[in-house]
């Protein structure tokens, strides 16, 4: 890591994933590991957890009764 706190990927790293300069990554932490995505991988990874909600079941309905209980209890 650089003084300015930035990270430098090495270029076979970077052609191994297909990044080009500009790309953008997502950033996040997963326990005491820094996890770098690519947007699409992303979004793939949120399309396979969403294909394992059955489609009779609605996350929406159940969030807002969730909210709609914890109103009552206040």
């Amino acid at each position: 890591m650089g003084q300015q706190g930035r990270l430098v990927i090495p270029a076979e790293m970077r052609a191994a994933l297909g990044l080009a300069p500009g790309d953008k990554l997502h950033l996040h932490l997963t326990d005491a590991r820094l996890i770098l995505e690519r947007p699409r991988d992303a979004v793939s990874e949120l399309r396979r957890l969403g294909a394992s909600v059955p489609d009779r079941r609605s996350l929406v309905e159940e969030l807002l009764a969730e909210r709609r209980e914890a109103v009552a209890a206040e």
